[in-house]
């Protein structure tokens, strides 16, 4: 809603506005006003560029523009009480003109954040034009085969890729700016013993370090001593280390001590290479600490500091270096030749997402290959099927390693991984759900795996500022995925007949199911985990099929209307479902009734849907744990007239109601779910009230309402929440105060309460002084001073002003 009035212009015309009548009339606010005028007209080009656009804004996009326009709109209030205010009420004046400044700085972080929106936006625009055309280009060529690959093998024979170390020709401004950033570290910073280069295997790390090996400076300043050793999985610990001690020392003698290590250290400058590096207590044995020689770590897996001092990330290739590197393997020059079809060659490009090994290894599989084997190769890339059987043995097969090393459980959620669509974020939200419910694991067990997987780099986190703090809801971050290490989360998961597998994947969005499923329709499908990516679905697109041993369901889909597969009913251990509409609008769902049959179910995700109205009759979910509607229209699904939320919902232990812009309130038959232990109400614009009796809820621990600017008040019996912890009241704009009950919240942990805007006095020290529990409070500066005098009688209290953050990562998703 404030998303699209900040692009009508309504908010900014009238701040505006307002701002030109205070620079007129106010002595007080002149300054602020009349800087505030030219940022928000340097804002205007920027909403220009998307609102013209012609693209869906994605969530994350409409969340951080959305903040920006309650700010304005919090501006506009803020005004008005200036133009107001008489000019003989000092002390009031005074206030406006520091909410003013506030204000000023506000607008002025978000204008020169870290990125150019309207560029963002741009490029964004692109490459939704570039979506579009890849999709009228797709062509049908179920019919044609793969070959024998013997092709392939001669290609390969030709270039023999062995590992990053031979990406010959892999060069360019990308390999120079690592090259600079990595000397930089070894040689003009003293306190830096040991450095890293950190990537995803076939990144190119081992090709970096070795060009740095061979610079003239980094030789002429170790005196041309560079040791480069390679670790790899399973190491001769003791040879390896006689290796490096008798280099660095010059004596070739076997016998090394920790005394030695401290007594020697006057020689001249050394540098040992530890390449394919696999574990810290390997990489511990292998560093020895003398003054005068340095180590340089290559791996693909993150170190603590504390033993890697400073880390190189080595970055993937941009278009232009990644069609060059393509090129040269599979043409033998640095372009596309005139006879080669330039559009069939930038898409198989595009699927190798700037990974060196990729580009190698697929160019090299397709030279001299006539244009209909390239076709197929682009069907089946863009399916994440194999092209051949070097692209098994020379890549996919390589990358396995990195997940060949890991705990069982954490290579399975390594897989869980190929379910979601490629190039989409994937809300941990959701994969924390899912692996709760079939891995036999608790959310901090997940957010440990998810940890673990990225510091492998096998996943990247999208977090935002506050993602990872305690209490901190997990929509707040997402995950993504390289396309390579997706299409090798696919490649293990396909393995086997497709009745038995454990996972069964559509590995992209198609018009229909795939025909081997259809094929195989006549006995059960085993799988644990059915995704499905489609467009629209009518009753007629679905066959019949039987999952017994289902627990996890994801329909991710593309369109304004939708039938839910009829069989959902064949899945009675079905324990998760996710429904995920990809498209501009709110998608009506038909074929509601199939939840009759869903006793099973414990976690429900709905994004962007319109959910059908909800009653005991059609929606007995009697063991439901979680239920998650976002960017969702949810005004009939939650009618009060018909809604008995504990008849139907009566074990619901967490709900999330997440920018859905028509909720207006909620029924008051929440107050009765006795189960309910996590209420989140965030980014819902038109929320006006809570319930008076939100009391009841005597086992609520986790209440989050931020981002809701219409909320005005907090109900006097939010008090009796004898179990509440943690209450998020953030960027509440129109929120008048804290109640004096919230004092007797004696179990409370936490409290964030930054840009409330009107909240400017707190209850009575008195009223505060029972929160005994209370051990952080972030809030705005108006209020710090209020909150720190409560530390002499709250022992644990720690008070912090809130950080102002706009991050604009999500432009260019």
């Amino acid at each position: 809603m404030a998303l699209n009035e900040m692009f009508v212009g309504e908010i900014v015309t009238e701040l505006l506005k307002q701002l030109n009548a205070i620079s007129h009339k106010s002595c007080f606010c002149k300054s602020s006003a009349d800087n505030l005028i030219t940022s928000i007209q340097e804002l205007l080009p920027i909403i220009e560029e998307l609102k013209y656009s012609g693209v869906e804004l994605p969530a994350f996009r409409q969340s951080q523009l959305n903040r920006f326009s309650e700010t304005l709109r919090g501006g506009i209030e803020l005004a008005r009480k200036v133009l107001e205010s008489g000019r003989w009420n000092v002390y009031k004046n005074l206030q406006l003109v520091r909410k003013m400044e506030k204000l000023e700085k506000q607008v002025a972080r978000f204008i020169s954040g870290p990125m150019q929106a309207h560029l963002l936006a741009d490029v964004h625009h692109m490459r939704f034009e570039t979506m579009e055309r890849f999709n009228r280009l797709e062509q049908r060529l179920d019919s044609m085969k793969t070959g024998s690959g013997r092709w392939v093998e001669e290609a390969v024979k030709r270039m023999e890729v062995e590992g990053d170390s031979n990406l010959g020709g892999f060069s360019g401004i990308g390999l120079e700016l690592g090259k600079d950033k990595v000397k930089k570290m070894m040689i003009e910073r003293d306190d830096l013993n040991v450095v890293g280069i950190w990537g995803i295997g076939g990144s190119g790390k081992t090709t970096l370090a070795n060009e740095i090996c061979r610079d003239n400076q980094v030789q002429s300043y170790f005196n041309n001593r560079i040791l480069f050793l390679t670790v790899s999985q399973s190491p001769d610990l003791e040879q390896l280390r006689a290796k490096i001690w008798g280099f660095i020392t010059g004596n070739e003698p076997l016998n090394y001590t920790r005394k030695s290590q401290c007594e020697w250290g006057s020689g001249p400058q050394a540098l040992v290479v530890l390449d394919d590096v696999w574990s810290l207590p390997v990489l511990e044995q292998l560093i020895f600490r003398v003054p005068t020689y340095k180590t340089l770590v290559i791996s693909r897996f993150k170190f603590p500091r504390r033993v890697v001092n400073e880390v190189y990330e080595v970055e993937l290739l941009g278009e232009d270096e990644s069609m060059s590197l393509f090129c040269r393997s599979a043409f033998g020059q640095n372009s596309i030749p005139p006879t080669a079809n330039e559009t069939l060659v930038k898409q198989i490009v595009d699927e190798c997402k700037g990974l060196p090994l990729a580009l190698k290894v697929i160019g090299a599989s397709l030279q001299d290959q006539p244009e209909m084997y390239w076709l197929n190769a682009r069907k089946r890339l863009s399916r994440g099927e194999l092209i051949c059987e070097s692209h098994e043995n020379k890549l996919l097969d390589r990358m396995a390693i990195s997940v060949e090393c890991l705990k069982k459980k954490v290579k399975e959620c390594f897989m869980d991984l190929g379910s979601f669509p490629e190039d989409k974020k994937i809300p941990l939200d959701v994969l924390v759900n899912m692996w709760v419910e079939i891995h036999n694991i608790d959310e901090e067990e997940a957010f440990t795996i998810l940890m673990e997987l990225s510091d492998k780099n096998l996943l990247t986190l999208v977090k935002d500022a506050r993602a990872g703090e305690a209490y901190c809801s997990y929509h707040e971050i997402c995950v993504t995925q390289h396309d390579v290490l997706r299409d090798l989360a696919l490649h293990l998961s396909n393995k086997g007949e497709v009745n038995e597998r454990k996972r069964l994947l559509m590995p992209r969005r198609d018009t229909e199911l795939p025909r081997d499923w259809e094929k195989n329709a006549d006995q059960p499908f085993n799988a644990q985990i059915v995704s499905v990516q489609t467009g629209e679905m009518r009753e007629m697109d679905w066959f019949h099929m039987e999952f017994p041993k289902t627990e996890v369901l994801i329909l991710n889909f593309c369109s304004d209307k939708y039938f839910l597969p009829p069989f959902i009913d064949d899945m009675p251990k079905l324990r998760a479902l996710i429904v995920i509409n990809h498209g501009t609008t709110e998608a009506t769902l038909e074929n509601f009734s199939v939840f009759t049959n869903l006793a099973n179910l414990q976690s429900l995700w709905l994004e962007k849907v319109s959910v059908p109205q909800l009653s005991n009759a059609t929606v007995p979910l009697r063991n439901l744990r979680k239920l998650s509607m976002v960017l969702c229209k949810v005004s009939n699904s939650l009618d009060p007239a018909v809604l008995d939320l504990p008849q139907i919902f009566p074990r619901l232990s967490e709900l999330v109601i997440d920018h859905c812009d028509d909720l207006v309130k909620i029924p008051l038959s929440i107050c009765k779910v006795n189960s309910l232990q996590s209420l989140s109400l965030t980014n819902c614009h038109r929320l006006r009230e809570l319930p008076a009796d939100l009391g009841m809820l005597k086992k609520l621990q986790i209440l989050r309402l931020s981002a809701c600017p219409e909320l005005k008040m907090l109900p006097p019996s939010i008090g009796e929440l004898v179990g509440l912890k943690y209450l998020d009241i953030s960027e509440c704009v129109n929120l008048k105060c804290l109640p004096k009950e919230v004092g007797k919240l004696v179990s409370l942990e936490k409290i964030d309460m930054r840009d409330c805007l009107q909240i400017v006095n707190l209850p009575t020290h008195a009223a505060l002084s029972n929160l005994k529990s209370l051990q952080r409070v972030i809030c705005d500066d108006e209020v710090f001073g209020q909150w720190r005098n409560l530390e002499k009688t709250v022992p644990n209290l720690h008070v912090q002003i809130a950080e102002k953050w706009y991050s604009l990562d999500w432009l260019n998703s």
